[in-house]
């Protein structure tokens, strides 16, 4: 059985629009002024890596409270390359995940982070298709403010 989404998108006004989602939830696009808009909302290439920040972020941040990782506050940046010819695709994303906490395990924080990009995350599945997804992580103690890194060696 397969799951279907919806949104309607209507214009406001110059290049604005605003969305709503099937659950009722409204948000507004716009373009830059240089190309039309007035820049009264998000552009809708940044709302695909929101998505995909919200997808993973929902992801990693439940395996973890499974995992009993006592975190204290948790932030996915993302930044998307794109492409210099239009469509103008992402060719490449970053996604950064800060975890902060107590006692928190590297690896705990690792295997959520990989379960979600190679597993879970349909927002990652679907751009992972076009773009390069490079997933980091930097887990930071909040007792002592040691930091650890990582990165996950996904295939390309």
């Amino acid at each position: 059985m397969s799951d279907t989404l919806t949104v309607t998108v209507d214009l406001l006004d110059g290049m604005a629009f605003q969305a709503t989602t099937g659950t009722e939830h409204a948000l507004v696009m716009d373009a830059a002024p240089e190309v039309g808009g007035d820049d009264a909302g998000a552009r809708p290439m940044e709302m695909l890596l929101v998505g995909l920040g919200g997808c993973t972020g929902m992801d990693v941040i439940s395996m973890l409270r499974k995992m009993r990782q006592d975190v204290s506050s948790y932030q996915i940046r993302l930044s998307g390359e794109r492409a210099a010819e239009h469509p103008k695709i992402f060719i490449s994303i970053t996604v950064e995940h800060v975890v902060r906490g107590r006692a928190l395990s590297l690896e705990a924080v690792k295997r959520a982070v990989e379960l979600s990009a190679t597993r879970y995350c349909s927002a990652a599945a679907m751009l992972g298709r076009a773009a390069h997804i490079e997933e980091t992580y930097r887990v930071i103690d909040n007792t002592s403010g040691q930091e650890q890194t990582g990165a996950l060696a996904l295939a390309a």
